[in-house]
Parts: structure tokens; sequence; C-alpha cells
């Protein structure tokens, strides 16, 4: 009890961000910040070699860092900043002259670009996510500390009488992919750790969500450091505006996808406002749904749409006359609960972009031998609960209820989904 209270008592002493980082996010940040000391002094010690190619890219990197942005699964991107600074860690010579910055300066004008860009977010109360930073800046640093060296043999394969790319795009190519799959396995590490998921459900989530941009921010810092062969710093000017354009696209697509479920968040609250349902009841559901969700491996794209389905799985009781007591369809007879699903997905179905989603509120009800899909299962698992327990945290009641679950489980209920609520009331998930 005293080492508990000890503990608590330190949490509350921290910073309030270091409060929101875990261990894995500060030892990365840890790790970062010394390279970029090695790198920033190393680079004032010696003296910066071609400073006009590196304050270009430098700039180039602080504009994408003004231009980051925030994409699906809370994941901070600034996709000009990582091609810029791909660009300049691939470079291999310039108007036919060898270039030979080191990797440490290398790291120096990635970092620096980086706080530069940061520091308006900073000064207009918008921290960026400081693991987020880190994590590009070590993994831009990887590459750099491989690439480099290798950097003025290469630049012999360009010259005449070979003047052949061919070898020094293979190991560009080699190296980025090498460096990508170490940047997926590091925020899969961290996403693990954030959400409570398993190591291999977190990695296959990185891998669909977050490579497919890599890939694209690699193939632009590629065609970056090989148009500045022949285009000089102009490749700058020339490759920024496509860049900009292409972050433009993601920034809307980003702010349609937040826009859906601020939207969907507003319509479970409409049962909550009529009075069908118990204040807060589709919010803890829905955390509960997506944590049971998390517990039995689903990928992120199932976790949205099982996200959106629990927060809507109630609105079908806006077409009762006479609410039902507290809105706990568990007590209910089983052909109204399904009726109201039914009636629910209806609804949702009127919206002409949710028919997944429809399908699996509406499905909710019905019994384990008609096959549901696995949403539906757990969405009719953490609804029971909440229905039994709703806010209260006394742990009898929860136990008690959960106990009544595993009675019905099997006919009603799903035994793995009611297994994996389990888990996540014992370690204290949600």
């Amino acid at each position: 009890m005293i080492t508990t209270e000890r503990v608590r008592r330190a949490e509350r002493s921290r910073h309030p961000v270091l409060r929101r980082l875990d261990s894995g996010q500060l030892l990365l940040i840890c790790a970062a910040g010394l390279v970029a000391l090695a790198g920033v002094t190393y680079t004032a010690a010696v003296g910066l070699q071609r400073p006009q190619i590196a304050v270009g890219f430098g700039a180039l990197i602080a504009v994408g860092e003004l231009a980051r942005l925030t994409m699906p699964g809370n994941r901070e991107v600034a996709p000009i900043g990582a091609a810029a600074a791909l660009g300049y860690t691939l470079l291999l010579d310039l108007s036919q002259n060898p270039l030979t910055h080191p990797a440490l300066q290398v790291v120096a004008v990635i970092a620096v670009g980086m706080v530069a860009g940061a520091l308006p977010h900073l000064a207009v109360g918008r921290p960026p996510r400081l693991d987020a930073m880190a994590r590009r800046l070590l993994t831009g640093s990887l590459l750099a500390f491989a690439f480099r060296p290798l950097a003025g043999t290469l630049y012999e394969l360009t010259k005449p009488p070979t003047s052949t790319w061919w070898p020094a795009l293979a190991v560009m190519v080699s190296l980025i992919a090498v460096t990508l799959l170490i940047d997926v396995l590091i925020a899969a590490l961290l996403r693990a750790e954030q959400v409570r998921t398993a190591f291999r459900v977190a990695v296959r989530d990185e891998l669909n969500m977050a490579f497919p941009l890599g890939a694209a921010v690699a193939s632009s810092g590629v065609l970056l450091a090989l148009a500045t062969h022949s285009m000089d710093l102009v490749a700058l000017l020339v490759f920024a505006a496509p860049l900009l354009v292409t972050q433009v696209a993601f920034r809307k697509y980003a702010g349609i996808r937040a826009t859906y479920l601020q939207t969907v968040r507003a319509l479970s609250r409409v049962t909550e406002v009529g009075g069908y349902v118990e204040p807060g009841h589709s919010r803890r559901v829905s955390r509960l749904a997506v944590a049971i969700g998390r517990e039995l491996g689903m990928a992120e794209p199932e976790l949205l749409e099982l996200e959106y389905a629990a927060l809507m799985h109630d609105i079908g009781q806006l077409s009762l006359r006479d609410p039902i007591p507290g809105g706990a369809t568990v007590l209910t007879d089983p052909e109204q609960a399904r009726r109201i699903a039914e009636l629910g997905a209806e609804v949702i179905r009127q919206t002409g972009v949710l028919d997944r989603v429809a399908e699996v509120v509406s499905r909710q009800c019905d019994p384990i031998s008609d096959d549901p899909p696995l949403s539906s299962r757990i969405i009719r698992v953490a609804n029971a609960y909440d229905d039994l327990v709703g806010p209260s945290t006394d742990r009898d009641r929860g136990g008690a209820a959960l106990e009544r679950i595993r009675l019905s489980s099997g006919s009603a209920y799903d035994a793995h989904a009611v297994e994996a609520l389990a888990r996540v009331i014992d370690r204290g998930r949600v």
C-alpha cells in the first residue's frame, strides 16, 4: 500500500507532458536527444560543409514539420520533412561535384530543421508529439549512418567512363527498405504499449496503415536526391510543389475521417439527451468494445468500424414510444432488443457510407447459432456489461455482472468475447 502510494505521488509530481509518455516513449526521446546533441556538437566543431545545400534542405525539412498532420490512429506524420531529410541523406553530388557531408552533419541538419518547424506550433499552443519527432529523427539518423560512409564509393561509380546509377540506386532502395522496416517495428513497439495490444497486431496495423505512406515518402526522397544531381537546388522548389499538393490531399482525408467520427459521436448522444439511455453509456460501451477487439487481435480498420457501431448501437431506441428503464436492453425480451437493433441499423444505412457498420448494429442481438460478425458479438457483450454495471467502479458489482454474462455465454454471448472482457477488466484497460 505504501509502495503504491509512493508511485502515485511520483506520477503526480511529473511534468504534465511527461505524464502522458510511457517508458518506451521516454527512452526513444532520450536516444533521439543524444543523437541530435552529438550531431549538432560535431557540426559546430568542424564547421558546416556546403552550407548553402544544408540550409536549403534544412529549410524544406522545417516546412515539412510546420505542415505536419495527424493521420488515422493518432499518427503524427510530416511527409514533406521526411522526404527532404531522405533527399539530403542520399545526395551523392551536385553539378558533378562530390558531396562529402558526413552522417553527423545530416543528423544536425535534420534535428535543427525539425526544431525550427516545431517552434511556430509551440508558439500557438500546439506542441508536437515528442515521440513521433524522435522516431523520425532516429530513423533518419540510422539511414545516414548506414549510407553516408558508402557515398564516396557510390559517387565514383556514377562518374565516366562507367556513369551508372544502378548500383547507387540499389543501395539506396535496400537501405531505405531496412530503415522503413525498423521504423515500423519501433512504431509497433510504442503502439503496443500505448493501446495495450499484442505486438504482432501492432506490427500488422503499422504495415497496413503507415508503411504505404512511408513508401511514398521514400520514393520522393530518392527522386529528390537524383533530381538534385541535374537540377541543383532548383529541385527543392520543383519537388516542393507536388509534395505540398499531396500533403493537402492527406490532410483532407484525415479531416474526413475525423468528421465521420465526430458525427457518429454526436449521433450517439441523441439517445442520451432524449433520456433513452444512461449518460455516457454509448461512450463506455464503445471504449469497452474497442478494448475487447484489441484483446481479440482485430485490425485497426475493423476497430474503427467497431467503434462506430458501438457508439450507435442503441440509436434504434429512438423509435420507442416508452423508453426502456435505464435504457438497459439486456433486461428486455430478445425480440424487442432485435427490433431496436434493426431499426438502428436502418437509421445508419440512411447515411449512405456506413453500410458495414449498419450490418454490425443490426446483428448485435442475433443468437450465436446464427454466426453474427465478431464486432456484433463484442458489442453485445460490452453493452450487457455496461447495462448491468453502468458508471460504477465497484469491483463486486462488476464481478457479479461478469459472472451473469458468463452463465449465459454459449447461447446469448460469445465465449471468446466474454473471456476477453474478463481480461480487459482484470487489467484495468478501460
